[in-house]
């Protein structure tokens, strides 16, 4: 059996946690912990050092989802978990666009750990106020060959279809190899 190593991450209250949920078929092993500055209380909890979460494809491939902290303070945690990665998400929150630049510094470190497949999730696409997958891409200025993804990280198929995305991303660069 084959396991594949992705992690997920993101700025700040992007949804990595909640992408994690919904698409894991075990129970989330989460290192969340309520949030302490008032300035930061866009939510109640945030993760501290990771998410874990697992998707069997098939009985030949077993997915391990690790999710990042997005606060900087826990960023230390990044390199750690990027470790044996063979693929990476950066989720965004599409709907707030004072997130963007965090979203493509976390972008560019990722890649520097690793030149692995990657793609771009925009969150929140359900959201009036959401950015198209194709604005954010001449926003954030990504390159037309990385995938920006829509996603409703609160929905299973969404999640799914980002994953989906980055694992072919896999596979075609294993089949380069």
């Amino acid at each position: 059996m084959q396991t594949v190593k992705m992690v997920v991450t993101g700025p700040f209250s992007a949804g990595k946690t909640q992408f994690i949920r919904s698409i894991s078929e075990i129970d989330v092993v989460s290192t969340e912990r309520r949030i302490s500055s008032e300035s930061e209380r866009v939510k109640d909890e945030t993760t501290v050092a990771m998410d874990f979460g697992r998707i069997t494809v098939d009985e030949d491939l077993v997915l391990y989802l690790f999710g990042t902290p997005g606060q900087k303070r826990f960023d230390f945690m990044w390199e750690i978990l990027s470790e044996g990665m063979l693929g990476f998400v950066v989720i965004i929150d599409s709907s707030r666009p004072e997130t963007f630049r965090e979203a493509k510094r976390i972008l560019e470190v990722f890649r520097g750990y690793s030149p692995t497949p990657y793609v771009v999730a925009a969150n929140k696409q359900d959201h009036e106020d959401a950015w198209s997958p194709d604005d954010m891409r001449i926003a954030l200025k990504i390159a037309r060959d990385i995938k920006v993804l829509p996603l409703v990280a609160v929905d299973k198929e969404s999640a799914k279809n980002v994953l989906l995305e980055l694992l072919y991303s896999i596979l075609e660069e294993m089949d380069r190899e």
